[in-house]
């Protein structure tokens, strides 16, 4: 209870732009649970891509679409549409409509986490330097004033800490989750290719 007392009690003392800096903390943490409950659920992982590869390259049509219908993620669920095409040119096709559409859910509510790496700093500047202006307001310097500005800007300086921190968690989500999704996007590539260049080496026999 003492450090919940003592987290407040500095909370308090940040300034009005704690609360936006709490607010931003939240959307972190909601959008970090939101993608990764998302990203869990979309990525068909590097052994479907690795198998599915080795099936195609084998010439193993039926066992590589059998592994695209029983597998999930976008990737999976893609190739085991397009490997109904006959015609190359439609899976080309086909193949760039869905991945676009996918990579757009993917990059999804990732932008708001730039923001936030971008804003917190500047709202815990904004709180520190609005503490300090409140400081130095103190014209009286009789004993004890220099103190009172002292503490002052030190409290002032919480909201600077604050605003890093939340910075810092973000940046960190944000490229959890950039280098996330280029690994399902290389996946997605790397079938695509393996599915069209099967494709073209049928319709050449």
């Amino acid at each position: 209870m003492e450090a919940v007392s003592t987290v407040i009690e500095y909370f308090l003392k940040g300034g009005f732009v704690m609360w936006p800096l709490l607010l931003c903390s939240v959307i972190v943490v909601s959008i970090a649970i939101e993608r990764w409950l998302y990203y869990k659920e979309v990525d068909s992982g590097d052994a479907f891509a690795d198998s599915y590869c080795n099936l195609l390259a084998e010439q193993k049509d039926a066992d590589a679409g059998k592994l695209a219908s029983c597998c999930k993620g976008h990737c999976a669920q893609i190739v085991a549409e397009a490997g109904s095409f006959c015609c190359c040119s439609q899976c080309r096709a086909y193949l760039e409509t869905k991945s676009s559409i996918a990579i757009a859910k993917l990059r999804s509510n990732l932008n708001y986490l730039s923001i936030i790496v971008t804003m917190a700093p500047l709202l815990g500047l904004l709180g520190t330097i609005i503490g300090m202006i409140n400081s130095f307001s103190i014209f009286d310097l009789q004993a004890g004033a220099p103190m009172a500005i002292t503490g002052g800007i030190g409290e002032a300086l919480i909201a600077t800490a604050t605003g890093l921190c939340v910075a810092i968690m973000a940046l960190c989500v944000h490229s959890y989750f950039a280098h996330r999704m280029e690994g399902i996007i290389t996946n997605m590539e790397q079938c695509f290719s393996a599915l069209l260049e099967h494709k073209t080496r049928g319709e050449l026999q």
